[in-house]
């Protein structure tokens, strides 16, 4: 049994607009990461404003700068992502989002040192610093990635956002009883996997992606036909970087990770959908991402 589940990616966030160069020519990958950056800074939104802070929450700065990674649309690796035991065959590749895809550009933003330490407190209490970086978060993600896309076209690339592409959707499955995971939810283009196919991150025990800057912020990416200069992936492994401490285990208030199966998406999403009841119209939890070992960092293995 599916069910296709509608994504929470739909608030695009403030418009944008960016004045890149039109159709320059021989610009190199640093200086493209250079100017990303700069789309970053030059973004609305990454402030809470008055109007809408939370208590304490007005002038909270969400994210810090992101860290880039980049993989060539034609990487073998994408293919395994239709395999069913990785994402499966819903899974489109770069170039069924977009005809002539050359690169697939990904990135992550940290969330800040005060959104992190808001939220390492009382098991089950989401801070607001937190809700907002959940929510006004994904706003600016959205926003910054429509920025990225302009910026590419007004290089004369071609671009694809599929986190906000109408095409974009979620799938839950049903697993068969004797499956401990119960639930199987997976998209159509995941950020997670992209990023760890441009080397920036693997895998740990919640299924989120350890980064240099750790495991808590946010993911996005986007697909060019400019080819760009493809990172070296650093590991070998889907979880190098997880050192299975367990940390995140203890931290968890819905008790839906474990160190023999690592995260139950059933009981993870029953337990998100009562953050939603309680802090609406916000809602989120990311208790396992702060308090670990890998919550800023790799983490050293002992």
């Amino acid at each position: 049994m599916t069910e296709w589940l509608g994504t929470r990616n739909d608030d695009r966030g403030p418009e944008l607009r960016i004045s890149g160069k039109k159709g320059t020519d021989g610009m190199d990958k640093k200086q493209i990461i250079e100017d990303l950056t700069a789309v970053f800074r030059n973004c609305e939104g990454n402030v809470i404003s008055g109007e809408i802070a939370l208590e304490g929450c007005e002038g909270l700065v969400m994210f810090e700068e992101p860290v880039f990674g980049v993989s060539s649309a034609d990487d073998s690796i994408y293919r395994d992502f239709l395999k069913k035991d990785v994402i499966g065959p819903d899974f489109r590749l770069p170039d069924k989002w977009l005809p002539g895809a050359r690169s697939v550009i990904s990135f992550f933003l940290p969330f800040t040192e005060m959104v992190r330490r808001s939220n390492r407190g009382t098991p089950g209490e989401t801070s607001p610093e937190w809700l907002h970086a959940r929510i006004e978060g994904q706003a600016f993600l959205n926003a910054y990635t429509e920025g990225l896309r302009e910026y590419f076209e007004n290089r004369g690339s071609g671009a694809c956002v599929p986190a906000t592409d109408s095409r974009f959707a979620v799938r839950a499955s049903v697993l068969p009883p004797w499956n401990h995971k119960v639930l199987h939810i997976a998209s159509n283009w995941s950020e997670r996997h992209v990023a760890y196919a441009a080397g920036l991150g693997t895998f740990c025990l919640t299924r989120g992606l350890i980064s240099s800057k750790g495991v808590a912020g946010r993911y996005g990416s986007i697909i060019v036909t400019e080819e760009i200069e493809p990172d070296t992936r650093p590991y070998e492994g889907v979880y190098d970087y997880c050192i299975m401490c367990g940390a995140c285990v203890k931290r968890c208030p819905a008790g839906a990770i474990s160190l023999k199966h690592g995260k139950n998406q059933l009981k993870c999403k029953m337990w998100m959908d009562k953050t939603e009841k309680k802090y609406a119209p916000r809602y989120g939890c990311g208790k396992c991402q702060v308090g670990v070992p890998c919550e800023d960092r790799i983490p050293e293995r002992i």
